[in-house]
């Protein structure tokens, strides 16, 4: 009998046990849909905001603008379009999804500071002479190749990658950056996206490829064209 008793009090306090584990690591992560509200919706849309995939209040409440919102970022970013933030999208935003979080990491984070210079050399080389939004905008060109299944994921990758850019066939990568152009690739890896998502750029007066002048124009700064 009380061989028996203690089995079931073992067996209780086992159940105790497992239940709690699997309700604390609950509490650790989180999913932000539509209906969630917080802390993090907040962190979500301002960033969404500031990289122009949503034009919404940031107001906290996870509505139909933030899911259309997450969508946007989904599709451009080749992830699955279900507008939920789950792991996956949350890493690409640079957002940490526990319940305890209120802060969220540099989207540039995951970069180097040889990256960092590397990308202001390309912006430099390539836009010196364009509007500070126009400089920005390469450097996220080239952050969004990177993303993009479609080419290297590196920074290194994508602007080395065989004729892919003037300025490393002319060799001006090689000239010295200055101080415009590496806060424009800072700019860039922190996650302001002037073109919304946009893969391709080029100067429709300079332009000689009949290829990019199929990509589909979706708005121009400065000299540049900025495309899909």
């Amino acid at each position: 009998m009380k061989k028996v008793f203690l089995l079931f009090v073992c067996t209780a306090l086992f159940s105790v046990l497992v239940f709690t584990c699997f309700s604390l690591g609950d509490a650790t992560a989180e999913v932000l849909k539509q209906g969630s509200s917080g802390t993090l919706v907040r962190t979500v849309q301002t960033k969404l905001k500031n990289w122009g995939y949503y034009t919404g209040s940031v107001d906290g409440i996870y509505g139909p603008k933030t899911v259309a919102a997450v969508k946007y970022f989904q599709r451009i970013n080749g992830l699955s379009q279900d507008g939920i933030v789950g792991a996956k999208t949350a890493a690409a935003m640079g957002v940490t999804l526990t319940s305890s979080s209120t802060t969220t990491s540099s989207a540039g984070s995951s970069y180097s500071s040889a990256d960092t210079y590397l990308l202001a050399k390309c912006i430099y080389a390539e836009a010196r002479g364009e509007p500070y939004t126009g400089q920005v905008a390469v450097g996220a060109v080239i952050l969004n190749r990177v993303r993009s299944s479609k080419f290297p994921n590196t920074i290194s990758g994508v602007i080395y990658q065989p004729y892919a850019f003037t300025c490393v066939s002319d060799g001006q990568i090689n000239l010295t950056p200055d101080a415009t152009a590496k806060k424009a690739a800072q700019d860039a890896l922190n996650g302001w996206d002037p073109t919304g998502g946009c893969l391709y750029y080029y100067n429709p007066a300079t332009a000689t490829s009949s290829w990019i002048w199929s990509r589909t124009v979706m708005l121009s700064i400065g000299k540049h064209n900025f495309a899909l």
